[in-house]
């Protein structure tokens, strides 16, 4: 029984952190209108490996990596350029663009590097494992290895089911909608940019 309930509390938490709208989930919308779900579910698949390795990373040291991120704040401004650069691109490209790719990131790469290059999930991971502890879970390298497996396992299953939800909807109203890839971009450069914007405002008053 204590085992499912830490499996249950892996996907419960981890699905509410992947619900917002962010970068990752962003990502499996667009591949998945522009390409297909099987390789959108690449990205899902990575992306769940990263949320294993960020909620590992805040279980292990959640009172250094705040101290890291609060004393290296340099990183959120990186971060918030980054999402600037890459929403403009999105939002300004031409539909014909697409077809004149010539270099292609793996979907897996891409998962991976999304998922781990995202503060707000490590600050929410921090709190979350936080609140776990107060309210008497008691996750801590200290766990057994059988509640640390089924908890990793729950974050894991809880992420790809958030960005498979993702993934099907965005299929609903790519079938539904036409030209729906073009203005689906449109409307992901300006989620990227207001996100860059809230990493920028949250440094300069946060």
């Amino acid at each position: 029984m204590e085992f499912l309930l830490y499996f249950a509390i892996g996907i419960l938490v981890t699905f509410v952190g992947a619900l917002p709208l962010g970068t990752v989930n962003i990502s499996v919308i667009n591949t998945t209108l522009r390409a297909d779900a099987r390789n959108a579910m690449k990205i899902a698949v990575a992306a769940g490996i990263a949320e294993i390795i960020i909620s590992f990373y805040a279980l292990n040291c959640s009172v250094m990596v705040s101290s890291f991120i609060e004393m290296n704040q340099w990183i959120q401004i990186t971060i918030a350029l980054i999402l600037f650069v890459i929403g403009g691109f999105l939002f300004f490209k031409k539909q014909k663009e697409t077809r004149e790719k010539k270099f292609k990131i793996s979907k897996y790469v891409t998962g991976l590097f999304l998922g781990l290059l995202n503060p707000p999930v490590l600050a929410y991971w921090l709190f979350m494992i936080s609140y776990l502890n107060k309210n008497d879970f008691h996750l801590n390298m200290n766990s057994s290895i059988a509640i640390l497996f089924v908890f990793f396992s729950g974050v894991y299953l809880g992420k790809l089911l958030t960005l498979y939800g993702y993934s099907r909807l965005s299929m609903l109203l790519k079938n539904r909608v036409q030209n729906i890839a073009s203005i689906i971009n449109r409307v992901i450069g300006i989620l990227l940019f207001a996100i860059g914007c809230a990493q920028l405002m949250k440094y300069m008053f946060g």
